[in-house]
C-alpha cells in the first residue's frame, strides 16, 4: 500500500512520557500489517517479516499485554441503526468534572469523552437513531445532570475521514 501524495511522515518518535519509543522496529512492522488486516494470520505476518510465528506471536501477545495495540471488531454505528452522529461540547462546575465525566461514559450513545481544555470542560462523541433521539439525550439526559452549565451541539453532516492507522514504520 502506497502512502497518499499528501501523506506526511509521523514526525515523533517518542513515548508519550517524552523518552525513547516503546516499539522497535519490528513492532512497528507487525503493527503495520496489523492495522491493514487486523485478522490476518500469525504465520503470514511471520513469513512476510522472515520471523519465526513463535516470535509474532509472542510480540503480538506483548504488545497486548502492555496496552500498546487493541485487536477489535468495532461495528459501525450504521450497524445498529445509529445515523446521526454529533460532537457535544460540555461546560461543566469544575467541582463536578470528573463525577460528569463517569456519568458520560456510562450513556449508551457515547463513543468518547475526553476531559479538555478550552471553550468547554468535556467534549463528547455520541450517536443517534435519529433527531428525536438526539434530543431526548440532551433534554432528558444531559440536562438533567448535576454539574453540567451548557453545551453546544454539532451534527456531523458527512465524515470525510475516519482511521484507525497511525503511521508509525
Amino acid at each position: 500500500m502506497t502512502e497518499p501524495h499528501d501523506a506526511q511522515p509521523w514526525p515523533y518518535q517518542q513515548s508519550a512520557h517524552g523518552g525513547e519509543g516503546l516499539l522497535d522496529e519490528v513492532d512497528r512492522r507487525i503493527i503495520k500489517i496489523l492495522q491493514a488486516d487486523g485478522r490476518r494470520p500469525n504465520t503470514e505476518i511471520a513469513r512476510e517479516l522472515h520471523l519465526s510465528e513463535t516470535t509474532i506471536r509472542k510480540r503480538v501477545a506483548q504488545l497486548v499485554s502492555r496496552g500498546l495495540i487493541n485487536i477489535v471488531a468495532v461495528p459501525t454505528p450504521r450497524a445498529v441503526g445509529m445515523n446521526l452522529s454529533a460532537i457535544i461540547g460540555i461546560s461543566v462546575t469544575l467541582p463536578r468534572i470528573r463525577h460528569v465525566s463517569e456519568d458520560l461514559k456510562r450513556q449508551r450513545e457515547v463513543r468518547y469523552v475526553g476531559v479538555s481544555t478550552g471553550r468547554y470542560d468535556i467534549i463528547v462523541e455520541a450517536f443517534f437513531f435519529n433527531q428525536q433521539h438526539f434530543l431526548d439525550f440532551i433534554s432528558n439526559r444531559l440536562g438533567k445532570m448535576d454539574g453540567i452549565t451548557g453545551l453546544e451541539t454539532s451534527v456531523i453532516l458527512d465524515v470525510v475521514k475516519f482511521s484507525y492507522e497511525w503511521e508509525i514504520a
